[in-house]
């Protein structure tokens, strides 16, 4: 039995997804005539409480189209220095923008409303001109690490005062809610647009939703055609993100619980030094004595799997297809290694 951690996105669909899928109805979303990729726009729109969405191939899509439709050639995008957005995103900001990005540094990969109004660039021929702000939540390197609503509210403020707008990087942001058990409603309210990942822990096999005000996601449809993000009979796919807005979102809590248990089983390992706080279903240990290299080849000679997350960390990540016999197994598997 391999256990294989090294992402979310490795999950299968369920036979109920399957069988959503097949019975999709489809047309041609270029046409806007796909009916199941209208359903799962106006759904998670509502979800949020937001006045439209945009189904996209991949979270790194819906956040790019994001970075456009709020910056222009020679603007700035403050974010976290860990952002994904900016570490993994193969350097979208610049080639896709032509925007520059303030970094900021902050425990757990979050940054404070305090943090933004310091680094706003001052209005001055020399500056580049902040337009954009970028959270993250979950916030994959600092650990899954949830912003709280009043962490959120006064970065709003913020940008309001300043007259910035605020794009959130949401892909996890699911797991989020079900720890806070905030509504998602709250979290439209306080930003321009919102990522919603499918293909992490709501186990789709392909996707991710823009959500914005008519106007926005108007012009984004421009934006995600000149990125050839265009798909036609998509239908098949969004009603496998239907069935994972109806069947999968509570489940995610079980993530949840295995990591935390997984993080404590790491704690106590003598080839780690510390392990991040467990928030969510992403688990970072920081290696001790060992390079990350060295760990992993330790552990794919027990069939674990899990990836390298810095010069001293790896990461692993729980799903929906790893259940408690997998948790069970990795116990003992771990206990082996020397």
């Amino acid at each position: 039995m391999i256990i294989d951690l090294r992402s979310d996105t490795l999950t299968k669909p369920t036979k109920g997804m399957l069988e959503a899928m097949w019975a999709a109805e489809v047309g041609d979303d270029v046409f806007g005539e796909d009916p199941t990729v209208n359903a799962l726009e106006q759904k998670l729109a509502r979800i949020f409480g937001m006045e439209a969405g945009l189904f996209c191939p991949s979270g790194t899509m819906t956040n790019q189209i994001a970075i456009r439709l709020h910056t222009r050639p020679q603007t700035e995008v403050i974010c976290h220095k860990y952002s994904h957005i900016y570490l993994y995103e193969g350097g979208g900001i610049m080639s896709n923008s032509h925007a520059s990005v303030k970094l900021l540094d902050g425990d757990y990969g979050k940054i404070s409303a305090q943090d933004i109004a310091e680094n706003i660039s001052p209005d001055d021929v020399h500056a580049c001109e902040t337009t954009l702000v970028s959270l993250e939540n979950t916030m994959n390197k600092g650990g899954g690490s949830i912003y709280t609503l009043e962490e959120v509210r006064p970065i709003r403020e913020q940008c309001n005062h300043h007259g910035l707008k605020l794009h959130l990087d949401g892909a996890r942001i699911f797991n989020a809610l079900v720890e806070t058990g905030d509504h998602p409603k709250d979290w439209g309210s306080l930003f321009d647009t919102i990522s919603v990942c499918l293909s992490k822990g709501l186990s789709c096999p392909v996707g991710s939703v823009l959500l914005g005000t008519k106007a926005d996601i108007k012009q984004a449809r421009k934006v995600r055609k000149a990125f050839g993000g265009g798909m036609r009979q998509a239908g098949f796919l969004a009603a496998a993100g239907i069935y994972a807005l109806d069947n999968h979102v509570e489940r995610l809590k079980e993530d949840h619980a295995r990591a935390k248990e997984l993080g404590k089983m790491l704690e106590n390992h003598p080839l780690v030094s510390a392990v991040f706080p467990v928030a969510t279903n992403i688990v970072i240990a920081r290696l001790n004595g060992i390079s990350p290299e060295e760990m992993l080849h330790k552990l794919a000679a027990k069939e674990i799997k899990g990836v390298r997350f810095g010069k001293d960390q790896i990461r692993f990540v729980t799903h929906l297809d790893f259940g408690d016999k997998g948790l069970e197994e990795f116990r003992g598997r771990i206990k082996e290694i020397k």
